[in-house]
């Protein structure tokens, strides 16, 4: 056996709580990778209930690797939550009509921070919320009810409102060759076979894998 099958929803027999969410999720601008998963008592296979203002007009993406744990209630905001804050009123008056969308913002007006992306292999603690245009590393781990509002490097744990650098993982030199080895890209059978190692601690025992 190489693992659960990616291409069911519902990996843990009688536990509909968790689920590989590439299954459920229809959004096509929303793009996750296999081993992904939701963990949510209430309603896993929901998951697209968390990203928010999430409009196709906008066209902006929200991209998630592979092999990530997001536990119950994280919520991305995307660009269309954004207003106008250039002028003396932040109010978006012309989303009403009835004469108001004389004051439609023109281009670029609006804030965009572009695409909301995070690697592989990140875990996302409960009720984190991750602002727009985001970009978390491989391997970050986000701590419960933060609020992550610019990038996180790879291998780093953050935490707090708006969440900081709490430690990095492991040491640059390791970071750059975990980057480099990008484990969660091996065939399923090799990562089957060295899980042991994946799972442990030792940067060198990992070399000459693949």
């Amino acid at each position: 056996m190489h693992g659960p099958d990616p291409a069911n929803a519902h990996p843990m027999e009688g536990f509909p709580q968790v689920c590989f969410i590439k299954n459920t999720v229809t959004n096509p601008n929303i793009i996750v990778g296999d081993y992904t998963y939701y963990d949510d008592p209430v309603d896993s296979e929901g998951f697209e209930r968390n990203v928010l203002y999430h409009f196709p007009f906008v066209g902006d993406k929200l991209i998630i690797g592979k092999f990530c744990a997001i536990a119950r209630e994280a919520k991305f905001i995307m660009n269309g939550a954004n207003h106008k804050i250039s002028g003396i009123s932040s109010y978006p008056f012309f989303i009403f009509g009835n004469g108001w969308e004389k004051v439609l913002p023109r281009e670029g007006e609006l804030p965009y921070k572009g695409d909301t992306v995070v690697g592989n292999d990140v875990w996302i603690g409960y009720d984190a919320l991750i602002m727009p245009g985001v970009k978390i590393g491989n391997g970050a781990i986000i701590s419960s009810r933060s609020v992550v509002a610019s990038d996180v490097p790879a291998y780093t744990i953050i935490g707090g409102n708006p969440a900081r650098p709490i430690r990095q993982r492991f040491d640059d030199e390791s970071v750059a060759r975990l980057e480099a080895l990008a484990w969660w890209d091996w065939p399923v059978e090799t990562i089957t076979r060295h899980l042991g190692l994946i799972v442990a601690g030792d940067v060198d025992a990992l070399k000459g894998i693949a």
